[in-house]
């Protein structure tokens, strides 16, 4: 028997007394998680109208710029030579009709015809894909890897080495990729041959394009979580545990880490996209193979389905890792509902 509240037919629990409804954990969870599937899915849909755009009003004929790319030499094509490219892709339809072609195309996972390989973008992608992938994953590895090490070391210290690791941190997220790049090429590989020249695709060949992207990134990771941490050090759990005689490494891992993480967790969703850009010139710089160097061979062709179809791609994997971003703040502080 129901006392002291009542529950409604759609779940919500409400006192007898008047006071406001509450709903369910559970329920206000699925309702946030919901919001933010609908978010990603409006992102998705605002990177695919762009990408057509970009296609559909991309300066000069596209059944022209196909039939040169095809046949590698550039003129004027005749009407006769042009109609059948046209009727096959659909170029002289209405411009609403081939949006809608557009986005049925990329439900069923089609995302067009490469102009330069003649492949569909979707299989260049994935052929692709794989290498950058692991490279981003590594380089975001590397740098929580150093940021939690320094992290732990020197936030909330005093003493002379305080200062200087704060510069670091500064110079680090200041640091350009390519000039980066260029610079642990000339020194590991060529100097000291330490590391191969060209990157191929075994793990020592991943070392110096991964601190390419890497070091900047704990850079900026490290000045956000550094400031967290020391503001962390000074709540009352943390004393509580120094109190009860807790160590000063097993206070910092226990109870101050944990919480000093989720503003540079936030800023990894963000990091993932950002270290595809850089992976672009990562890729060249080492002659890695991947999607960067995918990219720019196609921007450099004005093959534009397979610029436009890496651009879908990468907001998808930028969607995707900030709803696992979202999910890991949760884990890190379950003081944090879904909500």
């Amino acid at each position: 028997m129901t006392t002291t509240a009542d529950i409604s037919s759609d779940g919500d629990i409400s006192s007898e007394f008047g006071q406001p409804a509450r709903r369910r954990p559970g329920r206000r969870t699925a309702t946030a998680w919901a919001g933010r599937i609908a978010g990603a899915a409006l992102v998705l849909w605002a990177a695919a109208t762009t990408t057509f755009l970009l296609q559909a009003l991309a300066p000069g004929d596209r059944a022209t710029l196909l039939l040169n790319l095809a046949a590698g030499q550039s003129r004027d094509r005749t009407p006769d030579e042009l109609a059948p490219v046209n009727a096959k892709y659909g170029f002289t339809d209405p411009l609403g009709q081939q949006y809608l072609d557009y986005l049925g195309g990329l439900l069923r996972g089609d995302l067009g015809t490469s102009y330069q390989l003649q492949e569909p973008v979707l299989s260049v992608i994935l052929d692709q894909i794989a290498p950058t992938l692991v490279l981003t994953a590594t380089a975001l590895a590397l740098a929580w890897l150093i940021v939690i090490t320094a992290t732990m070391l020197g936030a909330g210290r005093r003493g002379p080495l305080a200062g200087p690791a704060n510069l670091l941190e500064t110079v680090a997220a200041g640091l350009p990729h390519y000039w980066l790049g260029v610079i642990l090429l000339v020194v590991f590989a060529i100097e000291l041959s330490w590391f191969p020249v060209e990157s191929g695709s075994g793990p020592r060949g991943l070392v110096l394009p991964a601190l390419t992207l890497a070091v900047p990134l704990s850079g900026f990771l490290g000045q956000v979580t550094r400031a967290e941490f020391a503001r962390a050090l000074d709540q009352p759990h943390v004393l509580s545990a120094r109190a009860r005689g807790l160590g000063d490494t097993a206070t910092r891992f226990r109870h101050v880490l944990r919480h000093s993480l989720i503003p540079a967790l936030s800023i990894s969703g963000w990091a993932m996209g950002a270290l595809f850009g850089g992976a672009v010139i990562a890729e060249t710089v080492f002659a890695r193979a991947g999607i960067g160097q995918t990219l720019v061979a196609a921007a450099e062709s004005r093959d534009v389905p397979l610029v436009s179809g890496i651009v879908v791609a990468i907001a998808t994997v930028y969607v995707l890792a900030n709803l696992v971003v979202d999910f890991l703040y949760t884990v890190v502080d379950p003081r944090i509902s879904a909500a």
